[in-house]
């Protein structure tokens, strides 16, 4: 029998097996749910919300519809858990048989019963303990959510562990470091399970953190199994495999000396029907190609998606959507799973759905990676469109700023980052959450011919004005309803500025999102009718998942800011609705129809005071120096402009910056790196000053809110 008969039959039988173990656990509810690769690639099992985007395909639609157009009117809050030690809360919650399994933030992973909020287990990794007063320079507090598989719960910790729990006690069952605690690495990330594996990757490309990858391990035991590296190392050592030697070809310079970059720490999907894992890739190492690879080339696999075979981790294809990119357009963003018939009369393909941050949405053959279609779905200036013939972007004269500053759309937040869409089969539209927002690239006084790595410090070999706070009206957002096979926008929401939460979408004709400003909304799927809204106090940056216990329909949603577009970038637009640190107490909140628990008091918004003490006049030049030491150090926790929205305390009214002596014991010594603020050993007492006449004169120019 020929060996293409075997495969066919084998694949059949497998087939087979599946559908039979998905048949055995409808017909009986009451059995345990066995969260194995059949369970999560059932698209009917409805009471469970299993994995990161719900199922395999990442649609984060459920079945539900108790909750639906004519009845959300009536949603109410069932629940509260408050969550005082954390900080950013963007991860998707679990559930499994009536439990409830979420990370808050530096992975604290709590178990609650799903119907009454009840706090069953809370396990502590201990993240900052063990990354160590150093390495915490490169971390966030975030966590984009967990994985459950056949009764354990896996967890990635920032400073790079794995952590396997039992599902029951919490109790851990194995620990590995996926990287050396020596590299500037870190994981905000989600770890995805599937054939009994768990794969998970990283960030910090923007640190030097080196050549990105993805490693998959034995779920049982934690080992290895497989690592692919999504840029090649330094070719006289030679290659892992052919994949690594086809990409050097396309890079230039001695890359591997300063970075490379292309970490890996969101965006991967399962694809059972190909058997492969569908990894979205990052971007370089530094932003600016011209310091990374000075002669230029694609740099794969850069801002790419790459397939890769489940079972060994071979390369099989990949599509880049950004060649040689040079703004920070990442490709780690959703990938989702659909079968669209994309012409009239034509028989569904098999294809993933892709928005990344470059602006444009693309529908790409999953068996051999053909793009079929790509259309803009925001304002673009770095490109006119896509050549259909190469599937490469017509980039636009001057936008990789050759000569003189380039205004970019989308700027280095996207027009869609990490905060997840959701794709509804019955509506056949995908919901985006879409930013429209520009920034000014410029590298006429960045020395690329001498540029070398940073020691773990924000330095991109490109200048985007961090040192500035983003202007309140300096962009728009919005909800985005796309039609995938037409490439068309079908309805859009605006909203008021930007990094809103992620999209759920159900059987009840409904997209449920919540909102920077503290709303949380329901809109009708069809045309983005607004049926229902609530005002939680505080900004919203997780997506919110569904699910049903004993017969009742239950929304729930993590509340506290988070991400990078809340601690880098938009201190300001968190700052104006009066989020603050340590004045909001974040919370696990559920809603369910004809509930009216009282919402909880979360804290008022409180409006930060800057100190302008009589006395100090800020040095103008060394409050230039100061924006630069700022912008390299602690631009990461304390936003642009040094206006924190809540994630850090806004240093603008920090006693701190009063006193030099007290200064260098927090910043240098590390003082209160307990408390989360790493030590700045590198910095020198002349930064130290420079950085303090910079922070007195963002105090100074700061308008004070109104007096009562």
């Amino acid at each position: 029998m020929p060996i293409n008969r075997l495969k066919h039959i084998a694949k059949a039988a497998m087939a087979l097996a599946v559908a039979g173990a998905i048949s055995a656990s409808l017909n009986d509810a009451s059995a345990e749910t066995i969260v194995d690769d059949a369970a999560l690639a059932d698209p009917k099992q409805a009471d469970n919300w299993l994995g990161y985007g719900r199922t395999f395909n990442q649609h984060r639609f459920s079945p539900l519809d108790q909750i639906n157009v004519d009845s959300v009117g009536k949603l109410g809050l069932a629940w509260s858990l408050p969550l005082p030690r954390d900080r950013s809360l963007v991860g998707t919650p679990l559930v499994v048989d009536g439990i409830l399994y979420f990370t808050g933030s530096f992975s604290r992973t709590r178990a609650v019963e799903a119907k009454t909020g009840k706090l069953i287990w809370e396990y502590d990794p201990e993240a900052m303990k063990h990354a160590g007063p150093d390495r915490a320079r490169t971390m966030w507090d975030s966590s984009r959510g967990l994985a459950y598989y056949k009764g354990k719960v896996i967890i990635a910790t920032v400073d790079g562990r794995l952590i396997a729990l039992d599902a029951k006690t919490g109790t851990p069952i194995w620990s590995t470091q996926t990287f050396d605690p020596k590299l500037p690495l870190h994981i905000t990330g989600h770890p995805t399970v599937f054939r009994d594996l768990v794969l998970v990757g990283n960030g910090g490309s923007e640190q030097g953190g080196g050549r990105g990858f993805v490693t998959a391990f034995h779920v049982e035991t934690g080992e290895q199994a497989w690592r692919f590296y999504i840029v090649p190392g330094n070719p006289a050592d030679g290659f892992e495999d052919e994949a690594q030697e086809m990409a050097a070809k396309t890079w230039t310079g001695e890359w591997w000396k300063i970075g490379g970059g292309g970490q890996t720490w969101n965006g991967f999907t399962y694809d059972p029907e190909y058997d492969q894992i569908l990894i979205g890739t990052g971007n370089g190492s530094p932003w600016n190609r011209k310091a990374r690879s000075p002669g230029g080339g694609d740099n794969l696999f850069l801002c790419s998606i790459v397939a890769l075979d489940a079972t060994t981790g071979k390369y099989k294809w990949h599509y880049q959507t950004v060649p040689g990119e040079t703004w920070d357009y990442n490709s780690t963003m959703d990938i989702v799973l659909a079968d669209l018939a994309l012409k009239e009369g034509e028989d569904k393909r098999k294809v993933l759905m892709h928005a990344p941050k470059n602006g444009f949405f693309y529908v790409i053959d999953r068996k051999d990676g053909k793009l079929l279609s790509a259309e803009p779905i925001a304002k673009i200036t770095w490109a006119t469109g896509i050549d259909m013939k190469t599937g490469r972007p017509i980039e636009a004269k001057g936008a990789r700023y050759e000569t003189e500053p380039f205004l970019i759309y989308p700027s280095a937040f996207g027009a869609h980052s990490w905060h997840a869409m959701s794709y509804n089969p019955n509506t056949g539209l995908a919901y985006i959450p879409k930013i429209e927002l520009p920034s000014n690239w410029d590298d006429t006084a960045v020395n690329l011919k001498d540029w070398k790595k940073p020691y773990y410090d924000l330095d991109v070999a490109a200048d985007i004005g961090l040192g500035g706070d983003i202007p309140k009206d300096a962009g728009t957002s919005s909800l985005l309803a796309w039609d995938p096979v037409n490439q068309k926008k079908a309805w859009e929401v605006q909203q008021p500025n930007f990094w809103h939460a992620g999209t759920l979408t159900t059987a009840g004709n409904l997209v449920f999102q919540g909102m920077v400003d503290g709303t949380f909304a329901a809109y009708d799927a069809r045309d983005g009718n607004k049926l229902w809204s609530i005002n939680v106090g505080h900004g919203i940056s997780a997506p919110p998942i569904t699910y049903s216990v004993d017969g009742t329909q239950y929304v729930s949603l993590l509340v506290g800011a988070g991400g990078v577009g809340y601690s880098i970038g938009g201190g300001s637009v968190m700052a104006q609705y009066g989020w603050a640190y340590g004045a909001q107490v974040r919370q696990l909140l559920t809603f369910a129809l004809d509930e009216s628990k009282p919402m909880p008091d979360v804290g008022k918004p409180a409006f930060v005071e800057a100190l302008t003490p009589a006395g100090f006049t800020p040095d103008e030049k060394l409050a230039d120096r100061g924006q630069h030491v700022y912008k390299a150090s602690c631009v990461w926790c304390h936003s642009a402009g040094a206006v924190s929205g809540g994630y850090a305390p806004d240093l603008r009214a920090s006693e701190t910056f009063l006193d030099m002596e007290q200064l260098k014991k927090v910043v240098h010594d590390g003082t209160l790196a307990g408390n989360g603020m790493p030590r700045f050993e590198n910095l020198s007492d002349e930064d130290l000053n420079a950085l303090q006449h910079y922070v007195r004169k963002q105090a100074l120019d700061t308008k004070q809110p109104p007096s009562n």
